[in-house]
């Protein structure tokens, strides 16, 4: 078992014995990381003897005849265009940003608005919820729950530079697209040992396996394709065994602690209106959401109709949760 697996399990055994009103203090006090690492991720050190890739490789990936350097695959350089006939056109804002402070929206959540467990998917979500969420983090409505994480400490300063007609303009594109799946769920006893790096779990090569404990294991399937961006390249999420079923019992009844989530999400959980779709996205994600909801983090227009479903939430209803909805086809 690794070092950081038993950190991990016993911050969450200390979140499940002190209860969800100090775990939340804890939080507020910490950091989310303290109660849920596995969704608010801080890098770990690079290994030792680690080699940087070479930034002069031609790179490519599958299904794409697309070829560039590695070194172009940068932020400063907006999104690879691997498969530019899976969606619309760029607007300038989501290829290229916007000015000061506006980073291309394409190159964290992809050109695709497929996203990544570190940040949002984007496609197909209500235009009227991306552009109420770009609102309430330039009001101050919405913090990143870990300010130590990197992306949603990054989609804060954005969203604190972004003016209404860029964030119309990306709400608009990035709706238009259709989300596909995207996140593989795996119910399982152990998964491959991982690591913290990019933001994300990455397997350790020769690793072995460890306990899942209660956490989701969000991987890309591919890591050489993620690191490249590739927008067409999946995630597999490990959870723990029943967590699907107890997850729909959750969400279609409210269980002993919440209310039903079909409500609002829709009976399918595609989303009803400008309410959010949650079928079939990161787990990681809508972890982060659920949990910042419950501490205030996310306080925005919208935010007092999920109090009653978020306030008495453990950590393994949330693992359940999300499980579920990740589960379905989006």
């Amino acid at each position: 078992m690794s070092k950081r697996f038993a950190t991990a399990m016993a911050a969450l055994g200390a979140a499940a014995a002190v209860g969800t009103a100090v775990a939340v203090v804890q939080a507020q006090q910490e950091g989310a990381n303290a109660v849920i690492p596995w969704a608010y991720v801080l890098n770990d050190p690079a290994p030792e003897g680690a080699e940087a890739p070479d930034p002069a490789e031609v790179v490519t990936v599958p299904g794409s005849s697309v070829s560039m350097p590695r070194s172009a695959i940068n932020i400063n350089s907006g999104p690879p265009d691997w498969h530019p006939d899976g969606h619309p056109p760029m607007p300038e804002v989501v290829a290229r940003g916007g000015g000061e402070g506006v980073t291309a929206c394409g190159y964290c959540h992809l050109p695709n608005g497929q996203g990544k467990p570190e940040n949002a998917g984007l496609a197909g979500q209500p235009a009227a919820y991306i552009v109420q969420q770009m609102e309430d983090w330039r009001n101050g409505l919405r913090r990143p729950g870990e300010p130590r994480m990197g992306p949603p400490s990054f989609m804060e300063r954005i969203g604190l530079a972004a003016t209404d007609e860029q964030a119309r303009v990306a709400a608009e594109y990035f709706s238009s697209i259709d989300f596909t799946p995207w996140v593989r769920v795996v119910e399982t006893d152990d998964v491959p040992e991982t690591r913290f790096a990019g933001w994300i779990h990455q397997v350790v090569e020769g690793g072995g396996m460890e306990p899942i404990g209660t956490r989701v294991v969000e991987v890309p399937e591919n890591l050489r394709r993620t690191e490249l961006r590739d927008d067409s390249s999946g995630f597999i999420a490990y959870v723990p065994m029943g967590a699907v079923a107890r997850g729909r019992e959750i969400v279609a009844t409210g269980g002993e602690r919440s209310v039903a989530c079909t409500t609002c999400h829709g009976a399918d959980l595609r989303g009803l209106g400008p309410v959010p779709a949650l079928a079939g996205r990161s787990p990681s994600y809508v972890a982060r959401q659920l949990y910042d909801l419950q501490t205030g983090m996310r306080n925005g227009a919208w935010s007092d109709l999920m109090d009653a479903a978020v306030e008495n939430l453990t950590v393994e209803d949330i693992v359940n949760i999300v499980a579920y909805t990740a589960s379905l086809e989006p």
